[in-house]
């Protein structure tokens, strides 16, 4: 599938496929401290229909890959990458909006995530989409900058079957190509 980022990038989203793996972990390892294992990434592929793995590419390159956890009729966001250079282009926009359709498709309820509590570009992105604070989570990521492990702040999307979660998922895209200071 074909999306426009709100910076008028054409962005190519598809499944992620076992071929993608060592992409995957290297943009993680230009994003993050510590990256899943191949192990690991290989077996969120196995099972579709708990798990939703996209990968986000522009001009056939792979800037972004995303994935979702069903958890009976939730949803737990459990990966939002975007390669450094095309942070703020809308690449995460587009990713998150995929995946929360994909809710939706599924008929889930409700969504959750975590993310760094020094992470307010994140936090505002996923403020945008209609997730609110819930708690905070001491020391969940250990691989932090920040000289020990950092407190991630959980966020949670309810009603999401309401079609104004829908709207929000549209106003996002549509704020963020105005403005696009998003991931």
């Amino acid at each position: 599938m074909t999306a426009v980022a709100p910076s008028r990038v054409p962005v190519d989203l598809r499944p992620l496929v076992d071929s993608d793996v060592d992409a995957v972990l290297a943009l993680d390892a230009r994003v993050h401290l510590n990256t899943w294992s191949s192990g690991f990434l290989r077996s969120q592929l196995a099972d579709p229909t708990t798990r939703t793995n996209l990968v986000a590419e522009v001009d056939g390159q792979m800037v972004g890959h995303a994935a979702l956890l069903v958890v009976v009729d939730e949803g737990h966001v459990i990966s939002v990458t975007v390669d450094s250079d095309r942070q703020r282009s809308g690449i995460g926009t587009v990713l998150l909006a995929a995946l929360f359709r994909d809710a939706l498709v599924r008929g889930l309820s409700a969504l959750t995530l975590e993310v760094r509590v020094s992470n307010e570009p994140a936090i505002g992105l996923y403020q945008r989409f209609g997730f609110a604070p819930a708690g905070i989570r001491k020391g969940y990521y250990a691989d932090s900058v920040v000289g020990g492990p950092e407190d991630a702040l959980v966020m949670w999307a309810h009603d999401i079957a309401d079609p104004a979660f829908l709207n929000r998922v549209d106003g996002a895209i549509d704020r963020a190509g105005r403005n696009s200071t998003d991931g």
